[in-house]
């Protein structure tokens, strides 16, 4: 997949510490990788299902260090390793290289959707125990026994996913293919190299699921928020590429105006209404209607237009105080 890459003039802030973190605590590798329990009996299940609440890189039974180094060697020279698949759990598969076993996140391989769940997506990867799988290490921690592959890095050229990966750069603005999408957000492979959309990420405005905005095999520009070198990791945004629209609220809107708005949720305090997209207010609900009334509910519902008046404007606290009864 070709890229293209400019400059953007808004730059924002670098994704806090705990970004990072706080993907792989909800993402692929959250599942992939479970705490530790202690029932050690159910640690292994070779040529079967791996349980989900054993540590997946435990399940090398004693990893040889010449192994180890001549893992790091292939992984340094960027080499296709083909591999057999021996386990898998509902995060992807187990496959075995000598006395080392790794893991394939199911976000790493062709052609599957990361957004089955249920039976479907533990038959689809149960069905590739047994075949072997041309992958790239993408991640190796020798001393986290950790060894992670990746079917879709297979696909290019050796030396390409580092090239890329160091010509991208916090602002630039590339194209490329989204490949997967699940609750968290969504993957775009850039040319052999994947990013990642954090659900937060994909639009200034409430979003249900990344798939309310985006299909598998889509072609979108995004902008490039953060690059992990050491772990290879590309945070992506698609809000980025427009200005947020809290920064300019307060030139575009005063108190007491009359504006169309789109109710969007609905709760025991009031509801929220869409003025544009990325841009909600909040009508307490106190200000939905004249007189007494069990639940906001009686008064609004979600995708009703309303009329509003604009009661408060904060757009540092981003917030947006709207009104529905008549103006006293």
């Amino acid at each position: 997949m070709s890229t293209s890459t400019q400059r953007h003039d808004y730059t924002p802030p670098p994704p806090d510490e705990g970004y990072w973190a706080a993907l792989l605590q909800e993402g692929e590798f959250s599942e992939a990788i479970p705490e530790e329990t202690e029932d050690e009996g159910d640690a292994v299940a070779v040529s079967g299902e791996l349980h989900d609440d054993q540590a997946v890189m435990d399940y090398a039974a004693s990893p040889n260090q010449t192994d180890w180094a001549e893992m790091t060697r292939i992984y340094e020279h960027d080499e296709v390793l083909e591999l057999p698949v021996i386990g898998f759990n509902r995060g992807g598969l187990l496959v075995e290289w000598r006395s080392l076993r790794g893991f394939v996140p199911a976000s790493q391989l062709d052609d599957f959707a990361v957004n089955e769940n249920g039976f479907a997506r533990r038959d689809a990867l149960k069905d590739y125990v047994g075949k072997i799988l041309s992958l790239r290490i993408i991640e190796l921690y020798i001393e986290q026994n950790r060894l992670i592959l990746s079917e879709r890095a297979a696909r290019v050229m050796a030396g390409q996913r580092a090239d890329l990966l160091h010509q991208l750069a916090p602002g630039d603005i590339v194209t490329g293919t989204v490949t997967n999408l699940c609750d968290f957000g969504a993957f775009v492979d850039l040319g052999g190299l994947e990013g990642l959309i954090h659900i937060s990420e994909l639009s200034w405005g409430r979003v249900g699921h990344p798939t309310d905005l985006l299909e598998r095999n889509m072609h979108i520009q995004v902008y490039v928020m953060d690059v992990d070198q050491s772990a290879e990791r590309i945070a992506l945004s698609l809000k980025r590429l427009h200005p947020d629209p809290w920064e300019t609220v307060a030139e575009r809107y005063t108190v007491g105006q009359m504006i169309t708005g789109v109710i969007t949720n609905v709760v025991d305090f009031g509801a929220f209404a869409c003025i544009e997209e990325g841009l909600e207010g909040l009508i307490h609900v106190s200000e939905l209607a004249e007189g007494h009334f069990l639940h906001p509910r009686n008064v609004v519902n979600e995708g009703q237009t309303v009329e509003a008046r604009v009661l408060s404007i904060d757009s540092r606290g981003r917030r947006l105080g709207l009104s529905l009864r008549l103006e006293k």
